[in-house]
């Protein structure tokens, strides 16, 4: 039995796999679910030094630690630049990467690399006046696609800011091993299900779409469980 590392995304922490984990483990699945530096019940640490490299270290510690191997790890949204970043370090570690509705990187980009103009200003634009220029405050439960009112009151009030300079440090590959492992795109398309266009950069990868908005693992956990599941 594999066993799955599940890495949130931006301004979130491991709470919010909280549906998800129990779903992995009752098929006999060993799940982990490490909160990222400066977010979550980390919070007290944030500061502006935390980076892309402090976070992909915060994983790589659990994985060493544990001595995990034959690992799942999935990374939503900005936890693809994270599982990217650890998957160069600790190829040897893992059997599968699996971006959930995430940043893709290539070798030298950041976050900031792989969204539109709109993010990249949005992002600027709050870091600078609601962040002191190095924390961005969190999204809306709109555009984080949280359409019920019960699961916004449990998001929403855990969120914490993120450190921008996570969004501005790029992904350096340097293992050949890490490039050459199975990675599966999981593409969340809204609900109900919208003509979203696949991404160009999933060409390399498997593709799977799933009728869930951006927090799958919120809104969609019995079925985001199930793909999971699968590709494992």
């Amino acid at each position: 039995m594999k066993t799955y590392v599940l890495v949130h995304g931006a301004w979130h922490g491991g709470w919010c796999w909280k549906k998800v984990k129990p779903l992995l483990q009752a098929a006999g699945r060993e799940v982990y679910t490490p909160t990222l530096t400066g977010l979550g019940e980390r919070a007290h640490l944030l500061s502006r030094q935390v980076g892309l490299d402090t976070h992909v270290q915060d994983v790589v510690g659990v994985l060493e630690w544990e001595d995990l191997q034959d690992v799942v790890l999935v990374g939503h949204s900005y936890g693809g630049m994270v599982i990217a970043g650890v998957a160069d370090r600790v190829a040897e570690r893992l059997a599968h990467l699996v971006y959930l509705d995430s940043a893709v990187p290539s070798d030298g980009q950041a976050l900031l690399d792989c969204v539109g103009d709109r993010f990249r200003a949005d992002m600027a634009e709050a870091a600078r006046s609601r962040g002191e220029g190095w924390r961005v405050p969190p999204w809306s439960a709109e555009r984080l696609g949280l359409v019920d009112n019960a699961d916004a009151a449990w998001v929403i009030p855990k969120l914490v800011p993120q450190p921008y300079k996570t969004f501005q440090d790029p992904v350096r590959f340097r293992s050949p091993t890490a490039l050459a492992l199975p990675r599966t795109y999981i593409h969340c398309v809204g609900q109900p299900p919208s003509a979203r266009e696949r991404p160009p950069f999933t060409a390399a990868m498997d593709y799977y779409r799933l009728a869930a908005g951006h927090n799958a693992m919120v809104t969609a956990p019995e079925e985001l469980a199930d793909l999971l599941l699968r590709l494992g």
